[in-house]
């Protein structure tokens, strides 16, 4: 029986298996496949864990996902608050930092391990990777040193910061923030996560303006990856454009993989990277919410024959919303491994 593993290490090490990878970022739609409010599905690791499992073998999609929810990360930072809601993902309901003597007040953990607010977390870890056996690739999610202060502070106060200054307290919170990513990182490797999301929405000049990019922005990515290394490592922009720095990426980095937005051009990216890494393609699946059959299939052949030709290449979803309706989300998928197979 070939496996997700399977896929996903032909894919990088571009030979080809029975078909395509193909990932899903399926999260909240956890719960409801539980019978549970979000708030109580996140409450406890071994819930996440379930979901998680039942969810992949209900689609046959190819990995599985520690990530409970983005503003995890900053509860082991002090936030106290996570807001939640019926319809969508929870968040930050509580500023860690509040006002400038915060960022010297801001301790990070020691050990992301031993933290109690990293506990369901780990135990969800923990119990995918008992139970995929190796068969599946666990995703884990790691916020980069340059977009985590906006967890931290709000997106429009750490804007101000990040752009203003003053630049000695940027640069004390950038470098605080680096800890705890390098920290995080060790953490999801010792534990056996097999792939980790760099997300960064600063990575792209959709974000921050060219020079910017070269001169705040790619630094600090450079920081970032030199600590950890690039092995296991996706580029992630939260669905920003980034084509247009792939390449430099590449060079300056040499990162390997690369979750392109579903506003880039596949085929334009496969040409930047020229075989020198893998092409993770996505979908805009909020438009699943309401695009018909003849739609999401046309959709999902057109991004797959734009990345599938020389092989090093993955398909994959965005943030996939509670509202689009199962049917789709099987629409999309059933599309995914018949136009992806190297079978036909």
């Amino acid at each position: 029986m070939i496996t997700g593993m399977d896929r996903l290490i032909a894919a990088v090490n571009g030979e080809k298996s029975d078909r395509i990878p193909v990932f899903c970022n399926m999260f909240d739609q956890g719960a409801k496949e539980l019978g549970m409010s979000l708030k109580e599905y996140y409450s406890k690791g071994e819930y996440v864990a379930e979901g998680q499992l039942k969810m992949r073998e209900k689609y046959g999609y190819d990995n599985l996902w520690s990530l409970f929810y983005v503003g995890k990360e900053v509860e082991l930072m002090g936030c106290g608050n996570i807001i939640y809601s019926d319809y969508g993902p929870p968040n930050v309901g509580q500023m860690v930092i509040r006002k400038p003597e915060d960022i010297h007040k801001l301790e990070i953990p020691d050990d992301i391990l031993s933290h109690p607010k990293f506990e369901e977390s780990l135990k969800c870890l923990r119990i995918l990777k008992k139970e995929s056996d190796g068969k599946y690739p666990i995703c884990a999610y790691i916020t980069s040193s340059m977009t985590l202060p906006a967890m931290l502070m709000g997106m429009s106060k750490w804007m101000e910061l990040l752009l203003m200054g003053p630049e000695e307290l940027r640069d004390e919170l950038l470098a605080k923030c680096n800890d705890f990513f390098i920290k995080e990182v060790a953490a999801y490797r010792k534990e056996g996560a097999d792939v980790l999301f760099y997300a960064n929405f600063f990575g792209s000049t959709d974000a921050v303006p060219m020079k910017y990019f070269m001169d705040q922005s790619l630094p600090w990515i450079e920081k970032d990856i030199s600590s950890i290394g690039t092995k296991d490592i996706v580029y992630f922009c939260a669905q920003a454009r980034f084509n247009n720095v792939l390449d430099i990426l590449l060079k300056r980095t040499g990162i390997r993989s690369y979750y392109l937005s579903p506003l880039d051009d596949v085929a334009e990216g496969k040409r930047i990277i020229a075989g020198r890494g893998l092409i993770c393609g996505s979908i805009n699946d909020i438009k699943l919410i309401d695009w018909s059959k003849e739609e999401i299939r046309n959709e999902v052949k057109r991004i797959i024959d734009a990345g599938m030709p020389g092989g090093k290449f993955l398909f994959t979803t965005a943030v996939m919303p509670l509202a689009i309706p199962e049917e789709n989300i099987k629409i999309m998928l059933e599309a995914a491994y018949e136009f992806g197979s190297y079978e036909k």
